[in-house]
């Protein structure tokens, strides 16, 4: 079965929110836009956009917020250091589908909602993609709404995303939609790490 796949969003993880937001606007130099709270998750994020086609979340724990029954997503669980790029996500128009020619550990849907947004990601079971995280987790939208179309234009654009991995081939051929993101560049590398550049009305900068 055919699927479209393109590149949605980065994920910033850190121990705190206010410690991954200071970063992130430190580096791009603008101010993020809160975001909101996740309870099936216990998360909370902030986010900016990239462009038309791509926005950033800050995510972290919800100090406020009940500990899920099951792992957190992007690994938040064991996550102990400075913010950082861990992730990324992948909208699809069919999720299903995507899955179903995903590697095996990249998740079963769950039915998320906030206000008059509502989407299905693919969770794993232990809240780790495959390959360390190099793989990217998967979302399918429901209807037109969207965080990007909500956030102010603040003249970031997303230019490349280097995905870093010893095994690149390998993810690479385990799911060879990564091959049609133009945008993005999966790359053999001596560990897991991606790498962002962001053009800003000051200058490319690079957030990692």
């Amino acid at each position: 079965m055919r699927f479209d796949l393109t590149l949605d969003h980065l994920a910033v993880v850190c121990r705190s929110l206010e410690e991954g937001t200071s970063y992130v606007e430190a580096v791009l130099g603008v101010e993020m836009s809160p975001g909101g709270k996740h309870p099936a998750m216990g998360t909370h994020n902030t986010l900016v956009s990239l462009g038309p086609g791509a926005y950033l979340e800050v995510i972290a724990i919800d100090p406020d917020a009940p500990n899920p029954a099951y792992p957190r997503w992007f690994d938040l669980d064991a996550y102990d250091g400075p913010p950082r790029i861990m992730n990324w996500i992948c909208a699809t128009d069919d999720l299903d589908a995507a899955l179903d020619a995903a590697p095996g550990g990249t998740g079963e849907p769950m039915e998320l909602s906030r206000g008059d947004m509502a989407w299905a990601m693919a969770v794993p079971e232990d809240g780790r993609l495959p390959f360390d995280g190099a793989m990217p987790a998967l979302i399918e939208w429901e209807g037109a709404a969207h965080p990007n179309k909500r956030l102010p234009d603040h003249g970031l654009r997303l230019a490349r995303l280097d995905v870093f991995h010893p095994e690149a081939p390998a993810l690479l051929e385990a799911f060879p939609a990564l091959y049609n993101l133009g945008e993005v560049s999966v790359l053999e590398g001596p560990e897991k790490r991606l790498i962002a550049s962001v053009s800003t009305p000051e200058g490319m900068r690079v957030i990692a």
